[in-house]
């Protein structure tokens, strides 16, 4: 098994050199070439700590998120503006030439199969934060799974919120539910207690101070109860997302985690909004989730034929 982990790490490795010595990382024969070699080698199921790593190949994982961060917006960027620029009557019905369309259909079924465990009724407004040029999750919810919702999206960066709104802006329908905010999600403050469920996109928060000030922030302001859906990464798929661990989330209930084993690679985490103030949760269930939180109870989940893991924390296990 060890033996197995230092192949990985070593051929890991070796992408990253070819990677970051690439002269751009735009859409192109070798750049996808790399990135999918490096998919392949990261998705197989891993019992690999990332955390029990050397400093060296910390350093590389770290460096390697981001690459991944910049390759993916460059690639979603490069098929909206495809999608956007051609003279499409409804650039939506043609969404499927993006390369991962598949994967962001199971993803978003994953997605709202959890939600709708822990949700009485549809929720009427969400946010999906980091929501980028092509916002696949919230297009696809709306569209097959939350008919009456609607999704605030909010992106640091303008250029990709425009691309966004220019394709829903044809669409009858969703060109009424999408709603696209450009600002710094640490900039929003009240607002956030307007949204029943608020998605975290897995590249909002590159390491892992940056993602804890976010989650901090939004455990300030959301609404008591609300729900907090986190994209995460599990084994080797941890090279290429961070990790979000149940004790990362001070402020939230953690309700369930899933590791899906098939070609949807982020991890998804739900929690719930503490109905008791943030501070009082520094020595209580804060703490209890901190000793918790490399022991979770982890069992099998039938979910999308069963190629997903589930790990249950529960409050008689944070007791």
């Amino acid at each position: 098994m060890v033996y197995e982990e230092e192949l990985l790490t070593e051929k890991v490795c070796k992408l990253y050199d070819q990677i970051s010595n690439l002269e751009s990382l735009k859409p192109c024969k070798n750049v996808d070439t790399l990135f999918t070699q490096l998919v392949h080698t990261c998705m197989p199921p891993s019992p690999i700590d990332v955390t029990k790593l050397s400093t060296n190949v910390q350093e590389i994982r770290t460096k390697l998120i981001r690459l991944c961060g910049e390759a993916e917006g460059l690639l979603e960027s490069h098929y909206s503006t495809i999608l956007g620029n051609n003279s499409y009557e409804n650039p939506l019905h043609y969404l499927n030439i993006f390369p991962y369309y598949s994967n962001y259909l199971k993803l978003a079924l994953l997605e709202f199969t959890i939600l709708n465990q822990h949700c009485t009724k549809n929720p009427s407004k969400i946010a999906f934060v980091g929501s980028g040029p092509l916002p696949l999750t919230s297009i696809v919810l709306a569209s097959n799974h939350l008919p009456t919702t609607t999704f605030h999206n909010y992106d640091i960066d303008p250029l990709a919120n425009s691309k966004a709104l220019r394709l829903v802006s044809s669409d009858h329908d969703l060109s009424k539910r999408m709603v696209f905010h450009t600002n710094n999600i640490l900039d929003v403050t009240n607002d956030l207690e307007d949204y029943e469920v608020v998605y975290l996109a897995a590249l909002v928060g590159m390491d892992t101070g940056e993602k804890k000030r976010i989650i901090d922030h939004l455990a300030k302001y959301m609404a008591k109860g609300a729900l907090l859906m986190v994209r995460s990464a599990h084994g080797a798929r941890a090279f290429l997302y961070p990790v979000v661990n149940p004790c990362d989330l001070i402020g939230f209930e953690v309700l369930s985690v899933f590791h899906p084993t098939d070609e949807v690679i982020n991890s998804v985490v739900i929690a719930q909004k503490c109905l008791m103030p943030t501070h009082s949760l520094e020595n209580g269930l804060g703490s209890m989730l901190q000793s918790n939180c490399s022991n979770e109870t982890k069992v099998s989940n039938p979910l999308i034929n069963g190629n997903v893991t589930e790990e249950l924390v529960t409050k008689e296990e944070l007791s």
